[in-house]
């Protein structure tokens, strides 16, 4: 059976076996509660979680005592979103947001809506940027949070979050930025760029699924939660390889490699009659969002039956409807009916390249 090519690391990342073998003993040998005080084994399995704790605070410029951890990135959009509103809404109940977020992002917006939160959703231009005078005016004296996602899982975009934050804060908002996509792929400072909570997940960064991170700023502004979740039995594996994952992480030289790599992808799929759906200069560096001007996606994903790429996010690939990325970047649908997302990892090798380019020849 020929090798699938993996073209999907936006999606999920495999787990490096380094990472594995990390959080292997925590299954087995030293399988205690990080609460358990009275003995060895909850000192051990404590003594792991603090570490892994100082690991993902040190990859985004944090302290160890801003990280919770969490289930993954959906259960941190949750809490922080939630938690911030709920603080906040009887005297302030107005949210901004993009209509680009991610859908768990987005989600959380609707349920609180219905709530009898506000909000208020940004438009982007074609290049999948927000204009940075619609959001000065749209953040009033009612606002409460304003969430804007660094880097977008879909086109790759990057958000200016100086720039951002320097405005939200001027307004005496607090800021949100959904990083999952980030993380890993471009150097992240939580204080360079003054975010004030921020979700991570594991699986996103060579670590397994099932576990994550938020990020809560202490002080400047000391960010709080509404009934935040004090107790409960720590996931010492999961929490051990989160850890790990964040140690193995090579962000400028991985950056570069990338960038090189999706170049000469983006140089032959061109040549195959493929356009970008989004400038490449300011994405991730790993990331093709792009658009055959002849074929739809679905024709072409039947030809590439060895090729594992995606139509958008992996959260929507059940949805037939279109993206509602690209929909909000003012593509039509015959357009998004011809778009693919690439995008490329640790494991992609300049030999899967050049692979990935004669399928792609042959099927067209």
């Amino acid at each position: 059976m020929a090798k699938t090519i993996y073209l999907d690391y936006n999606s999920t990342t495999p787990l490096d076996p380094k990472v594995l073998e990390a959080m292997l003993p925590y299954f087995t040998e030293e399988f205690g509660n990080a609460a358990s005080s009275t003995h060895r084994y909850g000192w051990v399995a404590k003594d792991a979680v603090e570490t892994a704790r100082k690991q993902v605070a040190d990859l985004i410029g944090a302290e160890p005592g801003e990280i919770i951890f969490t289930s993954g990135a959906t259960e941190s959009i949750n809490r922080a979103i939630q938690g911030i509103y709920n603080l906040f809404k009887k005297e302030k109940n107005h949210l901004v947001t993009l209509k680009t977020e991610h859908k768990a992002v987005l989600d959380v917006y609707a349920f609180l809506a219905k709530e009898g939160a506000e909000v208020t959703y940004l438009n982007v231009n074609a290049a999948g940027q927000i204009d940075l005078e619609e959001l000065e005016n749209a953040i009033t004296v009612k606002t409460a949070l304003v969430s804007v996602m660094l880097a977008n899982n879909e086109t790759g975009v990057i958000h200016d979050l100086q720039k951002i934050s320097e405005i939200v804060h001027a307004k005496k908002s607090v800021l949100f930025s959904d990083a999952t996509q980030a993380i890993g792929k471009m150097e992240v400072n939580v204080n360079a760029l003054r975010i004030d909570a921020l979700p991570l997940s594991a699986h996103k960064i060579y670590g397994p699924k099932g576990v994550g991170a938020l990020y809560l700023r202490r002080k400047s502004p000391r960010v709080r939660l509404q009934n935040p979740l004090h107790t409960g039995t720590a996931n010492v594996p999961g929490i051990v390889a989160l850890g790990k994952a964040c140690t193995l992480l090579d962000i400028e030289n991985e950056r570069k490699r990338l960038h090189e790599l999706r170049n000469e992808l983006w140089k032959g799929l061109a040549e195959l009659g493929f356009v970008t759906n989004v400038p490449l200069e300011n994405t991730l560096s790993n990331t093709l969002n792009v658009r055959h001007s002849h074929l739809k996606s679905s024709e072409l994903l039947t030809k590439t039956s060895s090729l594992a790429y995606s139509l958008g996010s992996a959260c929507n690939s059940a949805d037939p409807s279109p993206s509602h990325v690209l929909l909000a970047m003012g593509l039509d649908e015959k357009q998004i009916k011809g778009s693919i997302r690439i995008s490329l990892g640790r494991f992609t090798t300049p030999a899967d390249i050049a692979s990935v380019l004669n399928i792609f020849h042959t099927a067209i």
